[in-house]
């Protein structure tokens, strides 16, 4: 065997260390200790982690890089959001789109980003947005990983020729049913969306990621309905609520009931730090909620939860920048999740639970994955998130396809002495008063 590619002296995010990785023909044949060939290529980590590839789980990549067009949102609110896009739409040129989009593929995976889902608005009839992400879906996809979901931003049953237009788009191979409940004009739409949505999918045999309750109204309870039928039609670990922002201010005793629920219809959630704390909790006084969902909470009862970036630089967060690292770091403060369990656990919700949201196949790294990784400067991945180091390489089906230099930390400045003595900064003495 001579491998491809292998990547020497690794540190795992499980916490072991001193692994080599070798990769052959796309795909991982050896993770073990010095192993004892040559490769046509091969990678010094160094002790820095090797982490399989970021995943986002959940994007809207037809808005991307569109801030200011044809106006800022200045409420900041996900109402003002969705108007302004309704003004963008019928704006919208097909090379406009791709454009964008593909600028944003680049960027995502110069930072290790090399899978994401991105939800695209069906409610256009030309179904522009469309036909241009199946276009850069084609073009990326020997760098990029992208699924696309089936998404009727203005509602399933509120907007005219959603519904029509959403079979439309699965028809030219959109590959899961979207839906915002929330938004339709009433709770018992919202309810019944959910439940001819979920239809769709099984008949199809699709997955299901829903915009749900994404809201601070802690009355919106869709994804009660949700896992209802996820329940009903079979679809046991194949949908995801995405957001579930009205959970933050749920009765604690519902959520006690609803969350067994959840579990039960094994449900995937995704929740977006960055953008939900943001765009939540604009009508609260003080105290203010934070606008993320429990987190921890879902977690502990075992559903899987990931993180999503949602937004970059468009009509709902001005920000972004394709680090699913940025997006753990919110994610781990507005969860208070600050145990080393659950500071690994955020760094899980980009990486393998948002792996497992998307049913991406040959995920990780163990023998028979696909070939790959991402090379770090970090020491694990608490150091990972606590600096958002450089991704030194990045790796696609065995294959460096982006580096960044290592960054100069302030141990490498020159003239910093190797060790500080900790009595050089203990107080004066002070004179002894008797």
């Amino acid at each position: 065997m001579i491998p491809d590619l292998i990547v020497r002296n690794a540190t795992l995010p499980d916490g072991r260390t001193g692994l080599d990785i070798a990769i052959e023909g796309g795909r991982i044949v050896a993770v073990e200790p010095a192993i004892p060939v040559r490769a046509a290529h091969e990678i010094d980590a160094a002790g820095h982690l090797v982490a399989p590839p970021f995943v986002d789980c959940h994007f809207h990549l037809d808005a991307t890089l569109s801030l200011g067009l044809p106006r800022m949102n200045l409420s900041g609110t996900l109402l003002e959001g969705i108007a302004l896009w309704g003004e963008l739409k019928p704006l919208l040129t097909a090379d406009a789109v791709i454009e964008r989009a593909l600028r944003y593929c680049d960027l995502a995976v110069a930072q290790g980003l090399l899978a994401v889902r991105s939800h695209v608005d069906v409610c256009d009839d030309r179904l522009l947005a469309v036909d241009a992400l199946l276009d850069v879906k084609r073009q990326v996809a020997p760098y990029l990983d992208l699924q696309l979901v089936a998404f009727p931003q203005d509602g399933y049953l509120r907007a005219p020729n959603a519904a029509a237009n959403l079979e439309r788009a699965l028809d030219r191979g959109v590959e899961v049913v979207g839906g915002i409940p929330h938004f339709e004009r009433t709770m018992e739409d919202g309810a019944e969306s959910v439940r001819r949505l979920c239809r769709i999918a099984a008949e199809r045999g699709l997955r299901v990621d829903l915009h749900c309750d994404e809201t601070d109204d802690p009355l919106s309870r869709h994804v009660e309905t949700l896992s209802a039928e996820t329940l009903r039609h079979g679809l046991h670990g194949r949908v995801a609520g995405s957001h579930l922002t009205s959970m933050h201010g749920m009765d604690n005793y519902y959520v006690s009931k609803l969350i067994p629920l959840m579990a039960e219809a094994r449900l995937h959630v995704v929740a977006n730090p960055l953008v939900n704390i943001v765009i939540q909790g604009r009508h609260d006084g003080y105290p203010k909620r934070r606008g993320l969902t429990r987190v921890p909470e879902l977690a502990a009862a075992g559903l899987t939860v990931a993180f999503g970036q949602d937004c970059c630089m468009d009509p709902w967060y001005a920000l972004g920048g394709a680090d699913m690292l940025d997006v753990a770091h919110m994610g781990l403060h507005v969860a208070q999740m600050t145990s080393r369990a659950g500071m690994r656990a955020c760094f899980e919700a980009v990486t393998t639970n948002a792996a497992a949201v998307m049913g991406l196949e040959d995920y990780g790294l163990r023998v028979g994955a696909h070939g790959d990784l991402v090379v770090l400067q970090a020491r694990d991945a608490i150091e990972a998130i606590r600096l958002r180091p450089p991704r030194l390489f990045v790796v696609r089906r065995g294959r460096v396809i982006a580096t960044t230099p290592p960054r100069l930390t302030a141990l490498d400045l020159p003239g910093r002495p190797p060790q500080v003595d900790p009595a050089a900064y203990a107080p004066p003495e002070r004179p002894d008063p008797g």
